[in-house]
């Protein structure tokens, strides 16, 4: 687990949104073992699962907000802060990282002036350090969404992001 860091964007969450999920929830709280799909659902509505919505299946489920925290920070598949419109990885992979993707890194979050697993204040771009992705032959490899850019250094980046604004 890495750590957790807060969103710099409120939850804006739609009354329609809550209604959803909570008949959603209403639908799985007697199964056994709903917790993992009311999260999916969950985030499938929202695009992540902020503390509002942890809160609300924790009560609807009758589990406590801590066991939903838990498993929301153990799980990659959900998200605790918003994503961007463009998603920013960069590589960290022994591979990618002996070739100088901690630079790459490091220029995107200067430049967008946000840490990992954090979102632009404008909600365009959030950036995540990655693991290997299986391009180790572009060692180093940053993705937007599903662009690939491979063989690049920290002087790349700028122009790089400028195609998504």
């Amino acid at each position: 687990m890495g750590k957790t860091t807060i969103s710099k964007i409120p939850f804006k969450g739609t009354p329609e949104q809550e209604r959803e999920l909570r008949d959603i929830l209403a639908s799985l709280k007697d199964q056994q073992g709903a917790l993992m799909p009311a999260m999916q659902k969950a985030q499938d509505i929202y695009g992540y699962l902020p503390i509002e919505v942890q809160t609300i299946i924790a009560e609807v489920l009758n589990v406590p907000v801590e066991e939903v925290y838990g498993v929301a920070t153990f799980y990659a598949q959900f998200a605790l802060n918003p994503k961007g419109k463009y998603t920013i990885g960069v590589c960290l992979g022994t591979a990618c990282y002996v070739k100088g993707s901690q630079d790459i890194f490091d220029k995107c979050s200067e430049i967008l002036k946000i840490k990992g697993g954090e979102i632009t204040e404008d909600g365009l771009f959030s950036l995540e350090a990655t693991r290997c992705i299986g391009c180790c032959g572009l060692a180093p490899v940053m993705t937007v969404n599903d662009d690939v850019y491979g063989k690049i250094t920290a002087k790349d980046v700028p122009d790089i992001l400028k195609k998504y604004n």
